[in-house]
């Protein structure tokens, strides 16, 4: 059986980038074999700013929104998020996601394909980084950074991905890989 992979869209903003995106690194990472590839939304979720009356280590609950956000980041043996950056740094869609939960998301890989306009959303990657070594997370160093998001994208707003995103995909594909394989055993 393939380890599950989610790659998430963490951006929850009208108008946004993430999706189109998203669409092709889930569709780059099926054709790639290694995962059984998911597309998770943040936006689906509809997750307000954290609200759950006890620390998340503790597992208790009170919210559906959040047992079905932990559920779901529980499902997954790995995760690419597809990050904007925002004033240099994450999302808060994606701080506020990560918060929610803390053991779901321990022992797992994850790495990040982000967008922007001339940093390619790296200043926002490796804040992100931060955040994911404290919930004992393996950040990958391989990643894809699009630079000047709206230029590869086509008249109807699909992401067309150049030689280097996608030579970077499999790098990241390759690697988180090998760290899923590696982690899982932590997690049994």
């Amino acid at each position: 059986m393939n380890l599950r992979l989610h790659i998430i869209i963490c951006s929850t903003r009208p108008g946004r980038v993430g999706p189109s995106v998203a669409r092709w690194f889930h569709e780059f990472a099926v054709q790639h074999g290694k995962f059984e590839a998911a597309l998770v939304d943040l936006e689906e979720f509809n997750l307000p700013v954290y609200d759950e009356p006890e620390h998340p280590v503790r597992q208790h609950y009170q919210h559906e929104h959040t047992k079905k956000w932990a559920a779901s980041v529980n499902a997954a043996d790995a995760y690419v998020f597809v990050t904007p950056e925002y004033n240099f740094g994450a999302p808060p869609s994606l701080l506020n996601a990560l918060n929610y939960v803390y053991k779901e998301w321990n022992y797992k890989p994850a790495a990040l394909v982000s967008y922007g306009g001339v940093s390619g959303g790296m200043r926002a990657a490796l804040v992100e980084k931060l955040t994911l070594t404290t919930l004992k997370m393996m950040p990958m160093m391989e990643a894809v950074a699009i630079q000047n998001v709206s230029a590869h994208l086509d008249d109807v707003e699909n992401f067309v991905p150049n030689d280097h995103h996608m030579s970077s995909g499999t790098s990241l594909l390759n690697e988180l890989h090998k760290w899923a394989v590696a982690l899982k055993t932590m997690r049994q």
